[in-house]
């Protein structure tokens, strides 16, 4: 088996761009998705082995052409990585039904647009990786963010309901699910509860931290190292699971 090539989705910030800089520098060419173009070329030139392609992974149409393209350069994928994912923040009773759908459009069907199209290669070649950055909000509950909380619940069950398909294939499907992590997502969720409740950015970050039995803040790194992992050899025998990167605050 030759150079492998992997995917991720929102792979032009947080925890993408780790996981894109963490495959690369394992020696495995990246295609790396998201909306901005331009943020996708400033993770591309931190690493040779990282291309960026524009893409909307709620548009069937954008993820097919990401496909083609990327599998007319460089093959098509070992390793799909669903991350791309948004959050908003509001009272159940208070969120609207285009609140409800975009925050299931971006996190659930994107998820499902994002790796249906990988499923029959990797069945035929009896290989491939699968891997849905979900969150513990897929594990638990958390107030105010009942859409995300559901959508990243179904991100869970979709996992699971692959893994179950593919599991005599060679194919693995996982999830790995952190707690809150530093990355501009978590920017906006403090700037949110600031604007809502009049603490301070600090005593809303250490708000958040809490959470954490580990009193402390996930790390990019720690999330792409995971994926890395289930992406490898070394796991092949792990697959339905939802891996908690939190602290110990879900297992």
């Amino acid at each position: 088996m030759g150079t492998r090539h992997a995917l991720v989705t929102g792979g032009g910030s947080g925890v993408g761009k780790a996981i894109a800089l963490a495959l690369a520098e394992a020696g495995i060419e990246v295609t790396i998705c998201g909306r901005r173009q331009q943020s996708l070329d400033t993770v591309a030139q931190s690493n040779r082995r990282i291309h960026g392609v524009s893409a909307d992974v709620t548009d069937e149409a954008s993820v097919k052409a990401l496909y083609e393209t990327a599998a007319a350069a460089r093959g098509a994928f070992d390793i799909v990585v669903a991350n791309a994912g948004m959050s908003g923040s509001a009272p159940a009773h208070k969120t609207t039904l285009g609140d409800w759908q975009r925050t299931l459009d971006v996190n659930l069907t994107g998820a499902f647009l994002t790796v249906r199209p990988a499923l029959a290669g990797m069945l035929e070649r009896k290989r491939g990786h699968i891997v849905f950055v979900a969150s513990t909000a897929g594990l638990k509950g958390y107030a105010y963010v009942a859409p995300y909380v559901a959508a990243k619940h179904g991100v869970v069950g979709l996992m699971r309901a692959l893994a179950c398909e593919t599991a005599k294939s060679g194919v693995t499907v996982n999830a790995v699910c952190p707690g809150f992590t530093e990355t501009e997502m978590l920017d906006g969720s403090i700037a949110r509860i600031v604007e809502k409740t009049g603490r301070s950015a600090s005593e809303a970050r250490a708000m958040l931290a809490a959470t954490n039995p580990q009193g402390r803040l996930i790390e990019p790194d720690e999330v792409a190292a995971t994926v890395l992992w289930l992406a490898g050899e070394n796991a092949r025998s792990i697959t339905g699971q939802a891996i908690s990167v939190s602290g110990g605050e879900t297992w």
